[in-house]
């Protein structure tokens, strides 16, 4: 199947870096999500990644497939030049981005809207940590902290929670009175602490408990709500980014209507977040960064797990995009070429025909996205593939 004509709605990205960062930033550093210089310097030039990726960049640039050349070319053509060579090629019709990674190294969303149309991800414990630095009160932060959501902003698609990273997925309900404490003892950690640092929220009573306060604005407002699955860099514990961790909220009954979007595939738990999906009206997946970061045989297995049980409204694409534009050109090439794979497999399976795979390619790709996040996006429909 070509899906090459079905422009993306890219659901779930991060900015690019800026020009000045990025000179700074080693080039194989964005095909990893380790930060380890052995890692970065050395290991990550040695993946099935990195090596089909050079040979594809290098395509689209018309030089060689060496590393030393892509970057002559990349810096030849300038960063602005670059971006919409990637875009126009990966066809993005709109990307939604998460603004909160590395967010004094990146460009504003602004720089990204002379590409395309771009709505913003709310990182919510990157606005937790900038209200807790700024208020000493608890009652106070909680209140500032849901004006700061309620209502959400326009420009605001969806909130995300990086629980995972932090503390994990295994989130568990905190009275007020407990939080409090928690806050308050982080206040004082503050205080003692001889050199001013920036606060990074690791304490999980707090995390579990604004996360909390957030899917129940989330569901009066039926603004979906992304959540870190899955792999990631060593900052989390892969045994406590299992998605089955969720049950505790997704049995809860006033969270019921707050969408919750597991990213990255939840890989490699593809059929715990498929049987998820298919149990809880609630539950919808992407498979970004497992789209590109694999092989082209474990990002087909992934896809294909996926979707052994998972109702095909619930699926959507996005790549997980970050750092460098070469990122959504490699994962809206390889997203569209396995998905078109995986349903020709399911044809000759017999488990759809060819007018259901052409339906079913332009919701994972598209249409999915524009329901879930439809009543905050203004974007015409596609006409479905002849």
């Amino acid at each position: 199947m070509n899906l090459s004509e079905i422009p993306l709605i890219e659901q779930h990205a991060h900015n690019i870096l800026k020009a000045e960062v990025a000179a700074n930033y080693p080039f194989a550093a964005a095909f990893t999500e380790g930060y380890d210089p052995e890692i970065i310097n050395y290991h990550a030039k040695h993946t099935l990644f990195y090596r089909r990726s050079i040979r594809e960049i290098a395509t689209l640039l018309n030089c060689e497939p060496e590393e030393t050349a892509i970057l002559e070319q990349r810096q030849n053509l300038g960063l602005e030049k670059l971006t919409k060579l990637y875009f126009d090629a990966a066809n993005l019709e709109a990307i939604y981005l998460d603004d909160g990674l590395t967010p004094n190294n990146i460009l504003p969303i602004s720089w990204h809207q002379q590409f395309t149309t771009v709505k913003r991800i709310l990182r919510l414990e990157l606005l937790a940590e900038k209200l807790i630095s700024e208020i000493d009160d608890f009652h106070t932060f909680v209140n500032a902290f849901i004006q700061e959501i309620d209502p959400p902003s326009p420009d605001i698609v969806a909130f995300k929670s990086i629980a995972c990273y932090r503390t994990g997925l295994n989130i568990n309900p905190v009275a007020p009175a407990v939080a409090a404490v928690h806050f308050y003892d982080l206040k004082q950690q503050q205080k003692r602490q001889k050199i001013n640092q920036p606060l990074r929220l690791t304490d999980k009573h707090i995390i579990d408990f604004i996360l909390q306060q957030a899917l129940m604005i989330a569901a009066k407002y039926q603004i979906p709500v992304q959540l870190h699955t899955g792999l990631g860099d060593p900052d989390l514990d892969l045994r406590l980014a299992n998605p089955l961790n969720l049950r505790y909220l997704l049995e809860c009954p006033q969270y019921k209507n707050a969408p919750l979007v597991l990213l990255h595939a939840s890989y490699p738990y593809m059929r715990e977040a498929g049987y998820l999906a298919s149990m809880y009206p609630q539950v919808y997946l992407d498979f970004g960064l497992a789209v590109p970061f694999l092989s082209v045989a474990g990002m087909r297995n992934t896809i294909t797990q996926l979707l052994e049980l998972i109702p095909t409204t619930k699926l959507m694409y996005s790549s997980d995009a970050h750092s460098i534009p070469e990122l959504y050109y490699l994962g809206a090439k390889w997203g569209r070429q396995l998905l078109g794979e995986v349903l020709e497999a399911a044809i000759k399976d017999t488990d759809i025909n060819t007018k259901e795979a052409e339906e079913i390619a332009v919701a994972i790709l598209r249409g999915n996205a524009l329901n879930l996040y439809g009543k905050r996006v203004s974007i015409s429909p596609h006409t479905p593939l002849n």
